[in-house]
Order: C-alpha cells, then structure tokens, then sequence
C-alpha cells in the first residue's frame, strides 16, 4: 500500500498555524566580560596610584619636608591598616550592593585625598590623608571590591577572568612608576598629586558605571551560559555553578577552617614582603649608585614581567591545582629579590633587570591566584564577606613592611639586612599556602550538583 503524499499547497491556499517559522532566539551579550575589562581599569587605577609609585614619591617628599624615611612609610603602612580595616565592613557591602556605588565613593575619596596632599606642610597631615586614600579609597576601587565581583560573574572561568582582570596590576607597574618619575622630576611633587587626582577621577568613573553586582540580577548566569543548556561544556558548567553555590562557606564558616587562617599568613607574608620591597625599591637602587631614571626602568621591567606571567599563570591554573601554584609564585618572588641584593653588590644593570624580572613574575601571580584560591576553597555566594575578613589580617601585615624596611635602614644606613627577611617571609608564606588544604564539600557532589543518577 502505497502511502498517500501530501499536496503542495496552490496559492491562496491556507494553512492552520500559518506564519513565518519563530526566529532562534538571540543571546544577549555576555556582560561578564566588561566587568574583567572595567577589572584591568580598576586595578590600574588602584595599585598605580597607591603603592606602586610610593617610591617615587620618597626622596623628593622626605628631602623638601626634611622627614626620614621611616616617617615617609608611616603614610602608606597607615592607609594599609585602614583598608585593611575597612574590609570587615566593604566585603559584605559588596555582596549586598554590588561595585559601582562603593567604587563612586572610592575615587571621590581618592581624588580629594591627593588633591589635599599637594598642600601639606606637616606629617600628621599626610597620615591624615593616607588613611582616606587607603581606608575609603583603595579599599573601595582595589582588588577586594573588583576581584569580589569577578568572582561572582565567573566559576568555570574563574582563574581566565581573574588574570586578565589583574593585568592591570602590571600595567600599572610597567606604566605608572615611569611616567610619574617624569612628571615628578617635572613639575615636582605637588602638582604630581593633582595630576593624580584628576587622572584617577577621569578613568575610575566611567568604570564604575559599567560594574554590575551579579549575573542572576540581568537575568544571566555566571560565565555566560544558556540555563537550558544540556550536553557539552555548558552543561558542565551548569553543574559547576550549582555545586560552587551549594558549597559556598559563610564568613563564620570559613572562620572555622584552618584554610582560612593558613591563607591569611601566608599572603599576609606575602604582602609585607611585597609592599616593603615596592617601596623601598627606588631608594634601594640609587643608593647602589644606580640613577632614579634606572630605577624607574628596573621597576617597568618587573611590570613587564608581571603582566606577561597573567597568561601563564592562567594558562597553568586550569592544569596544576592552585595551592602549588601559589607557593611557586611566592617562591620565585623570593628569587627575584634574592638577585637584586647580588645585582647590587654586583653594580651591574643588566643583572638587576634580571632579577627584577623575576620578581614581576612571581608578584604577577599573587592577585590572580590569591583570589582564585578563596573563591575555590569557599565559593562565590558570600566570597566579598569571606574575603573581607581575610584582608585585613592580610594588609595589616602588609602595613608593617614598609615600616620595618624604613627603621632598619635608619639605623643601619643600609637594605640588605632587612631585604634577606623578606626573602625568607616569601618563602615561610609559600610553605603555609602549601599547607593548606581545601574545606570539605558541604553537600556531596552529585547532590549540590543535582547530577542525575545522585543517590539519596
């Protein structure tokens, strides 16, 4: 039996249901991704404006103000307390209200804070002033605000995300030492700072306009994926998110791991190592007989360096667990000022480009893979309260670091004393971040990731 075909419709006939077949539906532009570009702005803004160029600053402010050293750091360590202070309250504002408005007020902050120091005649007043740059200003338009948000918008893509993010890290060290050597040596010190004001208003304002709290707010979801989605990499995404939000850790929780307090020495060492040989890394050199034309050089180099490890240490992160990783970053920090101590006694240029090579980058990898591996230890839910809680112990340390480093060379006349230390607190810090372990799952797997085949 032959089956009856059906009639090609003649014109004028009709169908039922007639009508152009639906169009596929268009998928809305990812915003995640303008929130890493707003990232790389925000960062350069943040480091390029606050303890990248205190170097720079140095010599010219403690020469004309008659301080010493060791009084100059006394801003900066007092700025990095306040922030680091502040973090207790800016973590959960950021889960609750998101980037933009804690960023808005931040460069206000910032911007007035700088304008204030190109009229300051005394010490208290630049204290003052830190603080307010520090504690409402870095902390509001620096890594915890942005990488907080970043990490919410990201999960499988996460350590991608936050590398590009914190290139602006880099190129604020490649960038913003030189230039601002230039301009200091130009129109001095004073009028640098309303350069600086100006300039931070300008480029953080339209950034913080484009931040957003949270993919679920747009009616996306983290990473851009189609909810829908049921085979393929964005099925396992999906299943990624919802085991990340099943397992996120309260701050309370996380308070209970010894992850949490682990992590926290060992980028606390981290930081005061970092922090102090950022500072004293001009003045360490021209000491050395290096001029501070060679110095800014030495400094753009380790820009270089540490933007150009962003991609390897991304590359890596989707390869080798992130806890071995970060010791590694820390190690070869150790390395790279370990050099510059030879590099000095050596007197040769090209040695102390080398070293300072190596530590751009191992100092590339501590903002990319310090907030990856709090994101992954405790998820994304309630990581700005998590992260506030750590920072501040973090910076604190990190606040000593430029004091220690102006005491010892007020009284010995020298770096390389107090350099060796920090050699050695890089590398305690890599030791405590090995040891850290990764909090236990709060739902198995296949439950929190409502895996089919899950048993009860």
């Amino acid at each position: 039996m032959i089956a009856a075909r059906r009639r090609a419709p003649a014109p004028g006939d009709h169908e039922e249901a007639s009508g152009p077949p639906p169009a596929p539906r268009r998928r809305r532009v990812f915003w995640g991704w303008w929130i890493v570009a707003g990232a790389v702005v925000a960062h350069f803004a943040a480091i390029g404006a606050g303890g990248g160029i205190a170097g720079v600053f140095l010599r010219p402010m403690t020469e004309d103000l008659g301080w010493s050293a060791a009084e100059y750091t006394l801003g900066g360590s007092a700025a990095l307390l306040v922030a680091g202070l502040a973090g207790f309250v800016i973590g959960p504002l950021v889960d609750r209200y998101g980037a933009r408005p804690l960023m808005l007020c931040g460069v206000c902050a910032y911007a007035a804070s700088f304008l204030g120091m190109s009229r300051i005649d005394a010490l208290w007043q630049f204290i003052a002033l830190s603080m307010v740059a520090g504690g409402a200003g870095f902390s509001m338009i620096g890594p915890l605000v942005v990488n907080a948000t970043l990490s919410k918008w990201f999960v499988v893509r996460r350590g991608w995300a936050i590398a590009l993010g914190s290139s602006g890290v880099s190129l604020a060290g490649l960038i913003m030492p030189v230039t601002m050597t230039r301009v200091v040596d130009s129109i001095g010190w004073r009028d640098a700072y309303v350069f600086l004001a100006v300039f931070m208003f300008l480029i953080v304002v339209p950034v913080a306009l484009i931040m957003r709290r949270r993919p679920e707010d747009y009616g996306q979801l983290p990473d851009g994926i189609d909810p829908g989605a049921r085979e393929g990499f964005e099925a396992a995404a999906t299943e990624a998110q919802a085991y990340d939000a099943a397992n996120s850790y309260t701050r309370r929780e996380a308070l209970r791991t010894p992850a949490t307090w682990l992590l926290i020495l060992g980028y606390g060492l981290n930081t005061m190592a970092l922090t102090a040989v950022l500072v004293h890394a001009i003045p360490f050199m021209t000491d050395h007989g290096f001029t501070r034309a060679e110095a800014a050089l030495a400094i753009a180099v380790n820009g270089g360096a540490n933007l150009s490890s962003k991609f390897a240490w991304g590359f890596f992160l989707q390869r080798v667990h992130v806890r071995n990783l970060a010791a590694t970053a820390l190690s070869i920090s150790a390395t790279g000022v370990t050099l510059m101590l030879i590099s000095a006694q050596l007197g040769a240029l090209p040695a102390m480009f080398v070293a300072f090579f190596f530590w751009g980058f191992g100092f590339g990898g501590t903002v990319p893979l310090s907030e990856f591996i709090w994101a992954k230890y405790f998820g994304r839910v309630h990581i700005g309260a998590v992260r506030g809680v750590g920072v501040p112990f973090t910076i604190v340390l990190g606040a000593v670091g430029p004091i220690l480093a102006g005491i010892y060379f007020d009284a010995v006349g020298s770096y390389e004393g107090v350099f060796a230390a920090f050699v050695a607190a890089y590398l305690c810090g890599a030791l405590a971040i090995l040891a850290s372990r990764e909090p236990p799952p709060k739902q198995l797997p296949a439950v929190a990731a409502g895996r089919p085949g899950a048993s009860g």
